[in-house]
């Protein structure tokens, strides 16, 4: 019988392979380590391999790809309810293969090396913008501690700690005025990195055609774009904008039961970077349309009126990642309604 789909493990050394037919019966089942794995692969006719999506899928989902298999990549809550029995690598490996033949299943959109290319620019200054963020708390709590306050946001502490350093008729010690001072200096180190990663990061986006087109959509912009790109590339994994907009998140819970339907607050399920930018975004086009009478502006501005600021900002960042997915798809350039 031919094999039809292999269910991988993935691990750093070791990996359990699953193998069944057409019909799901299971052909066979191997441990290899990370030296045997492509030489065992190329024994084998090409078929359909299913990989957990973790830290290395996407360099093993090339790998595969480059000996003829096609992959599919399945986020982990997906595969956990196929685990039979005890959870180990044969249980996992056969959970797999089971999972990616399933009519309805989802899978996760594949990257090439110039997707994860930019996506590794923005979780790298993401990391730096939480850094950035955690420094900042840490000398407000020890200024606190001391019965100096300072505003809560990043600005008005850059204006604000330098002038109580300088201040040499407030409580503050030596010591204390030398530690904050040091952690002030290094707080300006990371704004120069993260500058130079917003400057790479607009490089990208100056050298992407599809990019460009995606940042015309109001509330989009550069960041934005590039990280929807790197994330979800052609979007050919989602059958349509709806699907697109309820992988990052944006659609409302659901707790139904027969005729009863209970909308809940959105899922928040995906990808919070791309859902956190998409609804800043948003955020920006409601706060703008209040003064403007297109016909776009209008349709926000009942909805603030109808269902409240909240609620029409999580609506326009539904809709543009809708339309996103329409230009990713259809390769067109977007249209603002007039």
């Amino acid at each position: 019988m031919a094999i039809a789909f292999i269910g991988i493990d993935l691990a750093k050394n070791v990996f359990q392979l699953h193998g069944t037919d057409a019909a799901g019966r299971q052909l066979f089942s191997k441990r290899l380590r990370r030296d045997q794995l492509l030489p065992e692969l190329v024994k084998l006719p090409p078929c359909i391999i299913g990989i957990e999506a973790c830290t290395g899928a996407f360099f093993w989902q090339r790998q595969f790809e480059k000996l003829g298999y096609s992959v599919k990549i399945i986020a982990p809550q997906y595969v956990k309810p196929f685990v039979k029995h005890q959870k180990n690598d044969q249980n996992d490996a056969e959970a797999i293969c089971t999972a990616m033949r399933q009519p309805n299943m989802k899978f996760v959109p594949t990257k090439n090396q110039e997707e994860q290319d930019i996506q590794s620019l923005h979780r790298a200054r993401s990391r730096l913008v939480n850094h950035r963020t955690a420094l900042v708390s840490q000398m407000r709590g020890l200024l606190l501690d001391r019965g100096i306050t300072v505003g809560i946001t990043i600005r008005r502490a850059r204006r604000a700690i330098p002038e109580i350093i300088a201040d040499m008729t407030n409580d503050l010690t030596d010591m204390t005025r030398d530690v904050i001072a040091e952690l002030l200096e290094f707080l300006d180190q990371i704004d120069q990195r993260v500058k130079a990663f917003d400057r790479r990061i607009e490089a990208v986006f100056r050298a992407n055609p599809t990019c460009q087109r995606i940042a015309r959509i109001c509330g989009v912009g550069p960041k934005t774009a590039t990280a929807i790109v790197a994330a979800v590339g052609d979007g050919s994994e989602f059958k349509n904008g709806r699907h697109l907009a309820a992988w990052m998140g944006l659609v409302p819970r659901q707790h139904s039961s027969g005729n009863r339907k209970i909308l809940m607050g959105i899922s928040k399920r995906g990808d919070q970077r791309l859902r956190t930018l998409l609804v800043h975004g948003a955020r920006a086009v409601v706060r703008v349309t209040a003064k403007r009478e297109d016909a776009f502006s209008r349709w926000v501005n009942a909805l603030r009126e109808r269902r409240g600021m909240n609620r029409a900002i999580v609506a326009v960042a539904n809709k543009n990642a809708r339309i996103i997915w329409a230009v990713l798809r259809r390769d067109v350039e977007f249209q603002s309604a007039t």
